[in-house]
This record gives structure tokens, C-alpha cells and sequence, in this order.
């Protein structure tokens, strides 16, 4: 049998995410439209690839109809221009699809089935509400599967806080403040940009041109957040403002194997080491990313210290605090979510996983001393995923920061 592949992550692009509703940039936009925007973006970004060599399109959903219907990966391939040759698939994990579209042609390229492949997500919340469509058979409910509250993601958040009394409201407050401060920064950096595909929209006022995310509020304050009401429980702990909100988007990436990269001049932004789906309690889905953490580093035979950068989606800020007290990492560790996350740049859910991939690999470039980095995310229905990643711009002799680090509870 032939070894293994080494997998790359050789490029990524993303659409600027919107709020979803009738008052958002992408109302009259189709979710297939977003999607091919960015692999279009990834292509054009990437010349020297002859197409007729992807041997996959995987585009996750999790509301696979209308628009985001009809086996997603082949349409958005067909609309992107690609050869008729090149197949496609959709795929649904939740809030993992786009991060399971990638490691699934991973595997695929790593068993020497593929050489390179397209993956990624889209969700258009405006069009297709989260459960909208969705009929949960009523065992879950007679026969006392899954609690009532598993059902519903806002009602998970506040189940962590009841099993863990430090994740208190205001450390989740001033968690969002800092996820709004950061993105407001990055922007301001340029750090965000260069990976945006520019989308014509069509408005009231006419077409334009969207370039930037939709969702950001970098006037947040810690007074505006402690006054938002807690829809999901009186007197509860989450709110929308340390939350992520409903949004629109797509993203997309170019997954190869090590070889065909390097014959082909394409860029190696990532290394893929591991990675790992773990299944939690459905009524605290949020914790998920932990159990799949500790079998990713399992795998890879590396320790918590060995991260040196973590690009964890912030469904609700509690979940990710939830991660940070299981691995005893600070609040405000600089090594996590450098450029802000979900609660300001927003969660198109089955998109966001390739977005935490095209932030850590940025980052990458940024940070030689940094060997390891990690892209998690919390997933509907009680799941966690994780994928560890190697920087190939790592140099041992850079200087590396000390971690913040706190005793672990």
C-alpha cells in the first residue's frame, strides 16, 4: 500500500458575512451564488492551477434546501465554471460542516484517492432559519433522549453556565468586548481584508458592492452588554451581544496533498497533523470542542502547550470559556482568536469552520515561533470538532511569547 499523503491547506477566500433578515446585505443574494463567489475567489487568487485536475467539490450546508439544495458541491461547481469533469457533494455536520468538508478530502488525499480538492460551506440564515424545515422525530422528546432545552443552541449556552458557576455573565461580556475590540483591530491592521471576495448585492437604493462584514459593533461597550436582555431564560446569562448573531455567508478552500502542491507551484499556508469529531451531552453542546481537542492532540502525540495559536468559533462566549478553563488558558491568552471571532464577525453556521482555517493560517505568516496552531468549533445536537495544524513557516530559533496561562479547574 502506498504511504500516506501529506495534506495542505493551500489557500482560502470568504464572502464578507451579513446579517441575515430582509434588512440584510444579502436578502436578494442566492446562498449558491455566495459559495461559487468564493471558490471563484480562491481560483482566481490561484492561476496556476489547471482545474481539470480537482478531483472534488464538498460544500457543507445544514439547511439543504431551495438555494442550498440540490447536491450544493456539483451545483457550485457547475456555476463556477469548472470543467464538467470535476464532481461535487454536499455535506452536513451543523455548525462543522465547512471544517467536515476539509477533512473529509482530506482523507480522501491523504489515502491517495485525491490529489487536490475544493472544500467549504455556506449558510444563508435569512433564507433558511436554523431547524427551519426540520421535523425531530419524537423519540428524542417520549422517550427522553435529548432534554427539551438540547433542541434549542441559546438554551445549551445557559446549561453551561448552570454546570459551571465561574463562567459567570461577566466574563462572557467582557469576552465578546474583547472579540469586537479585536476584529475592530485587524480591520484597522488590514488583516482581514486580503481574504474577502467583494459580492455585487442588489438593494433598495440599487446594486453595490459588498467588502466588508456586515455584523461588527466596535462601539461595544461592557455597560451596553450588561443591559441586553436574556432571551432564552429570565434573568439568564446569555444575550446577543455575547453571542453569535444570525448570518449570511460562504467560504472556500483548496485542500492538496504535499506532493502535487510543491509540483504544481501552489502555496502551502498549512500543514494538516490531525483531527478529531468527539459527541458530548446534547444539552451542553458547547463543551464539545474539548473531548474533540483531547483526541486531535491524542492523535498527534502533542500536549495543550504545544498550541501556539487557537482559532476556537465563538458560538457563545461561554463555550469557548468553557474550553479555556478545561485547558487552564486565560480569558485573554493573545494566542486565541488573534483577529476577534464569531460573536463580532458573525456565524454562518456551516461556513465558519474554513473561516477559522483562512484567520489561523494568516496568522500563521505572522507568527514563525509558532509551530502549532488549532481551529475548534462546538456543534448542534452535543459534537465538538477539532483540526491541528503545522505552520510551514516555522522557525525554532523565532522568539515565542510566553503563554498567558492559568491553573486549570
Amino acid at each position: 500500500m502506498a504511504e500516506r499523503s501529506e495534506v495542505v491547506f493551500v489557500d482560502g477566500m470568504r464572502t464578507p458575512f451579513g446579517r441575515a433578515g430582509e434588512k440584510g446585505m444579502y436578502w436578494q443574494t442566492r446562498a449558491d451564488d455566495l459559495v461559487v463567489k468564493a471558490i471563484s475567489g480562491v481560483l482566481e487568487r490561484n492561476p496556476g492551477l489547471p482545474k481539470e485536475l480537482i478531483d472534488d467539490v464538498a460544500i457543507a450546508a445544514t439547511t439543504q434546501t431551495g438555494d442550498q439544495g440540490l447536491t450544493l458541491g456539483r451545483s457550485a461547481a457547475l456555476l463556477a465554471g469548472l470543467p464538467l469533469s470535476v464532481p461535487g457533494y454536499a455535506v452536513d455536520r451543523m455548525c462543522a460542516g465547512a471544517m467536515t468538508s476539509v477533512t473529509t478530502v482530506a482523507g480522501a488525499i491523504a489515502f491517495g484517492a485525491y490529489d487536490l480538492a475544493i472544500a467549504g460551506g455556506v449558510e444563508h440564515m435569512g433564507h433558511h432559519p436554523m431547524g427551519s424545515g426540520a421535523d425531530p422525530n419524537p423519540r428524542f422528546l417520549a422517550e427522553k433522549l435529548v432534554n427539551p432545552e438540547a433542541l434549542n443552541m441559546g438554551n445549551t449556552a445557559e446549561r453551561i453556565h448552570d454546570r459551571f458557576p465561574q463562567l459567570t455573565k461577566e466574563r462572557s461580556d467582557r469576552y465578546a468586548l474583547h472579540s469586537q475590540q479585536k476584529v475592530a483591530a485587524a480591520y484597522a491592521a488590514g488583516k482581514i481584508q486580503p481574504d474577502l471576495v467583494p459580492v455585487g448585492i442588489r438593494t433598495a437604493e440599487g446594486w453595490g458592492l459588498a467588502t466588508r462584514d456586515e455584523a461588527p459593533r466596535p462601539d461595544t461597550t461592557l455597560e451596553g452588554l450588561a443591559g441586553l436582555r436574556t432571551p432564552f431564560r429570565p434573568h439568564g446569562r446569555v444575550t446577543a451581544g455575547n453571542s453569535s448573531g444570525l448570518n449570511d455567508g460562504a467560504t472556500a478552500s483548496l485542500i492538496a496533498s504535499e506532493q502535487v502542491a510543491k509540483e504544481l507551484g501552489l502555496p502551502v499556508k498549512m500543514k494538516l497533523v490531525s483531527f478529531a469529531f468527539a459527541g458530548v451531552e446534547p444539552e451542553i453542546m458547547g463543551i464539545g470542542p474539548v473531548p474533540s481537542t483531547e483526541k486531535a492532540l491524542r492523535k498527534a502525540g502533542l500536549s495543550i502547550d504545544e498550541i501556539g495559536l487557537f482559532e476556537l468559533n465563538e458560538a457563545f462566549a461561554v463555550q469557548v470559556l468553557s474550553f479555556l478553563d478545561h485547558f487552564g488558558i486565560d480569558d485573554d491568552d493573545p494566542r486565541v482568536n488573534e483577529y476577534g471571532g464569531a460573536i463580532a464577525l458573525g456565524h454562518p453556521l456551516a461556513s465558519s469552520g474554513v473561516r477559522l482555517m483562512i484567520q489561523l493560517a494568516r496568522q500563521f505568516e505572522e507568527h514563525p515561533e509558532v509551530r502549532y496552531g488549532l481551529t475548534a468549533m462546538c456543534v448542534g445536537l452535543g459534537q465538538g470538532g477539532s483540526v491541528i495544524w503545522e505552520n510551514p513557516h516555522w522557525n525554532a530559533k523565532a522568539k515565542a511569547p510566553k503563554p498567558s496561562k492559568k491553573a486549570a479547574r
